[in-house]
């Protein structure tokens, strides 16, 4: 049961890794050669599988001229409640 609680816990925090180099990558223009685009192009490869169905099921919200994707929020808590109820 450890090690499926330890699996959880480190993939919330490598969601949430994905989350903040995303950002970094598109507010802070990192160019495609760049060793965080990389890394967040792989984190994308792990996180992105489940993030997909939820996308299907919520589309974005408008904030002004832009979109915010809650799917990420989404795929956290739904984490958060597995932990729970099975740690």
């Amino acid at each position: 049961m450890s090690v499926i609680c330890l699996a959880l816990t480190i993939y919330y925090l490598v969601v949430i890794l994905r989350i903040i180099l995303g950002m970094v990558t598109e507010f802070g223009r990192i160019p495609w050669g760049h060793p965080v685009r990389r890394i967040t192009d792989l984190l994308g490869k792990v996180v992105d599988p489940l993030l997909r169905p939820i996308r299907r099921l919520l589309s974005p919200v408008r904030m002004g001229g832009m979109n915010l994707d809650l799917s990420p929020l989404v795929l956290l808590i739904g984490l958060l409640v597995i932990q729970r109820i099975l740690c």
